[in-house]
C-alpha cells in the first residue's frame, strides 16, 4: 500500500495510535525518573540525578527509533547523535560525581521524599521529554523518506562542532581541576580560555544543529518542537547554568586580579579570540556575547563590599587580594 501525504496525515491525528511517540516517550520518562527518585531518595544521595537525565535522552532517541519502523538515513544519524551525547554525558557527570563526592545543587535542600527533591525530578522529566521533542517526532511514523539534503549536512555540522567542544571543554576542565597544583584556581586552559562556558555553548549549539536536521521533513504541526533547542537554550543562560555558576566563580575569585582580568577579556558562552574580545564595545557584547549585567552581580556585591570597606580604613578589593585567607577559598 502507497501512502499518500493525505492518508498519512490521517493516521498520524489518530490519538490513539500514539503515532507521533509522544505519548510512550512521556510514559518512558515519567516512569524512569519516578524509579531513580525513588533511589535517589531512599538512600539521600544525589550521584544518579544527572547521570539519570542523560541515559533517559539515550533510551528515548533509541525506542522511538525502534518503534517506528522506518529506519530512514536521516533517522538512523540524528537517533546516533542524540544516544551517543546522552551516553557521554551521563558517564561524564557520573564519574565527576563519584569523584567530587555530591552535587552541591542539593547542598540546601532534603535529598530524602520531600517535595523540594521531588520537584527536581519533575523538572528533569519535563527537560527530558520538551528537549528530545524534535528526535521523537523525527521518528514518529508522520514523516516520510527524503534523501538527505544540504540542510541535513548542515544541520549535523552544527551538532558535531557542538558535541566536540562540549566533549574537550568538559575533559579540559575535569583534568585542570583534578590537578594537585591547581587547587584553588579557575579554569582558564584550552577552550576555557576563549569562552568562559565552552561546554554550555556546546550544548546549546549541536541541539540547534540536530533541530536543523529534523525539520528539513517536518510538516507544519511539528515545528511547535523549536522549543525543544529553545528551552536548552534558556535553561543554560537562565536557570541551570551560566547564571549559577557565574556567580559561584565571582564570589570564589572575585577578589583575584587574574580573574578580573579573566572576565572582562573572555568572552561568556561564545568562544572568541580574548585580545579581540577585550576591546569591543559594551553594546556589542551585550547584544552578542550574553555579557549581561545579571552574570556580574555577585561581582558587583564584593566591589561594593570593598568600597565601603575601604570607606573604613580596611582597604580596598585590590588591598584584600593578597591575603592568603581570601585566595584559599
Amino acid at each position: 500500500l502507497e501512502v499518500t501525504p493525505t492518508l498519512l496525515t490521517m493516521v498520524c491525528h489518530n490519538i490513539v495510535l500514539d503515532e507521533y511517540l509522544l505519548g510512550v516517550t512521556a510514559l518512558v520518562t515519567i516512569g524512569q525518573q519516578t524509579l531513580f527518585f525513588i533511589i535517589a531518595a531512599y538512600f539521600e544521595f544525589d550521584k544518579v540525578t544527572d547521570f539519570a537525565g542523560g541515559t533517559n535522552f539515550t533510551l528515548v532517541a533509541v525506542l522511538t527509533f525502534v518503534l517506528s519502523g522506518s529506519y530512514y538515513p536521516r533517522q538512523i544519524l540524528v537517533t546516533a547523535a542524540s544516544a551517543l551525547w546522552g551516553v557521554r554525558l551521563s558517564l561524564y557527570l557520573l564519574m565527576r560525581i563519584i569523584k567530587i563526592g555530591k552535587d552541591d545543587r542539593f547542598d540546601d535542600k532534603k535529598r530524602g521524599f520531600s517535595l523540594e527533591f521531588a520537584a527536581f525530578w519533575v523538572v528533569q522529566a519535563i527537560w527530558v521529554f520538551v528537549v528530545s521533542s524534535p528526535v521523537v517526532l523525527l521518528n514518529s511514523r508522520c514523516n516520510e523518506d527524503v534523501p538527505l539534503d544540504a540542510r541535513d549536512w548542515i544541520g549535523l555540522s552544527i551538532w558535531l562542532v557542538g558535541w566536540l567542544i562540549e566533549t574537550v571543554s568538559d575533559q579540559q576542565k575535569f583534568t585542570f581541576r583534578n590537578a594537585p597544583a591547581n587547587k584553588g584556581k579557575f579554569c582558564n586552559v584550552g577552550l576555557w580560555s576563549v569562552s568562559r562556558h565552552p561546554n554550555y555553548f556546546g550544548e546549546i549549539t549541536l541541539w540547534w544543529g540536530l533541530f536543523v536536521t529534523c525539520c528539513g521533513v517536518f510538516t507544519p504541526s511539528m515545528y511547535w518542537s523549536l522549543v525543544g533547542p529553545g528551552m536548552i537554550t534558556l535553561l543554560l543562560l537562565f536557570v541551570s547554568g551560566v547564571n549559577l555558576l557565574e556567580d559561584s566563580s565571582d564570589k570564589r575569585y572575585g577578589t583575584l586580579p587574574e580573574y578580573l582580568e579573566y572576565k572582562k577579556s573572555v568572552s561568556n558562552l561564545i568562544p572568541f579570540p580574548p585580545f579581540l574580545f577585550r576591546i569591543l564595545p559594551p553594546a556589542i557584547k551585550f547584544l552578542f556575547f550574553f555579557e549581561w549585567p545579571m552574570y556580574s552581580r555577585e561581582l558587583l556585591k564584593l566591589q561594593q563590599g570593598a568600597s565601603e570597606g575601604g570607606e573604613g580604613g580596611e582597604g580596598g578589593i585590590e588591598d584584600r587580594v593578597s591575603q592568603p585567607a581570601q585566595r584559599g577559598e
